[in-house]
């Protein structure tokens, strides 16, 4: 298996995030990179880095899944921002068009609460060069599997699930799994994502919530409980062309790893159902029961056996780093999840 990171990736750290009305340090910063750069090293496994960050194709690949306006307004919204007057060194929302808006804002306040529906992601001066690095890592594992590789894993932090057509929001900028999952579809007629993490990947589904050619499948804690809160109910079957290609089982919050494995189970026969040609994990580990944002109870062991599943699966798969926030188990979650899989 070929493993890809780009230090660059770095270079977004923010510092705090607003958690119940409070600044806490934020868990999404470079020391999630490093434990689970250690966690591959136990296996005696380590990354490369892709040869371009910026590249046409990248940009060309991001425009199909994410809007024109959006990507600009990722790139030069620190700048903008900072020339309003007594503006903060870091880019945070303080207004939201709550019920939808009736026109799109030219002010970089109504445009960052556009685009940001949440207060997990502040923005530095560096932010967008880390964002676009981990966007170009999941790629090259995309790439890699295209010209022949079996499997490909992509640490990608920030993560990307929760970043949906032309929002931010769950420390998600970029869609990593939708891009992996749009390279995978230049030479695949049905691609599936499949999305282990702890929370629900709502801006995976609402990329591809309208196309049969992407099923999207996801198991992780109710949102009426737990974040995202608005999406993620199992009511959710996809809409036109994509009618019954999205599937949520969510998990009553506290589910161990018994009842993990038994609806992954489900989620893998969905899955079959749809006959992908390749596959895209949207590789959580934050559902361990000692993680910073734990919702569910899995222990250690568990994620091996989820890679025993995956593997199992026989499909050339892109393995894409989502969730899993620092704690002394995240490189061993890690480690285990991916000796299962390649064990299988």
């Amino acid at each position: 298996m070929k493993l890809f990171y780009h230090p660059d990736q770095e270079r977004h750290a923010p510092p705090t995030f607003l958690l119940r009305g409070r600044p806490v340090d934020s868990p999404e910063g470079p020391v999630r990179a490093e434990l689970l750069t250690a966690g591959l090293a136990s296996l005696g496994l380590s990354m490369t880095a892709p040869t371009e960050v910026d590249s046409a194709r990248l940009r060309d690949r991001l425009g199909r899944i994410h809007a024109p306006r959006y990507l600009d307004f990722l790139e030069t919204i620190h700048a903008r921002w900072r020339a309003l007057p007594d503006a903060a060194e870091i880019v945070a929302p303080n207004v939201h068009p709550c019920g939808g808006g009736h026109h799109y804002p030219r002010h970089p306040v109504g445009l960052v609460g556009w685009h940001m529906h949440d207060m997990a992601c502040p923005m530095t001066a560096d932010s967008f060069a880390g964002i676009l690095a981990s966007a170009a890592s999941a790629e090259a594992a995309a790439d890699a599997v295209l010209s022949g590789e079996p499997s490909a894993y992509a640490l990608c932090r920030p993560p990307g699930h929760h970043a949906g057509p032309e929002r931010a929001g769950g420390f998600c900028f970029l869609n990593n799994s939708a891009l992996a999952a749009t390279v995978l579809r230049e030479r695949h007629e049905r691609v599936a994502i499949l999305d282990v993490d702890l929370h629900h990947g709502n801006g995976t589904q609402d990329i591809f919530y309208q196309r049969g050619d992407v099923w999207t499948g996801s198991l992780h804690a109710d949102p009426a409980d737990f974040y995202p809160f608005f999406w993620g109910g199992a009511d959710e079957h996809g809409e036109g062309d994509g009618q019954g290609a999205n599937v949520n089982l969510p998990l009553p919050l506290g589910s161990d790893g018994a009842t993990f494995l038994a609806t992954l189970d489900r989620l893998i026969e969905c899955l079959d159902a749809f006959r992908p040609q390749a596959l895209v994990v949207a590789l959580g580990l934050d559902a361990h029961k000692d993680d910073p944002l734990a919702g569910l109870a899995l222990e250690t062991d568990d994620f091996t056996e989820i890679g025993r599943r995956l593997a199992a699966i026989e499909l050339p798969t892109v393995l894409v780093q989502e969730g899993g926030y620092p704690t002394e188990h995240l490189g061993d979650n890690l480690a285990a999840l991916l000796g299962g899989y390649t064990a299988a």
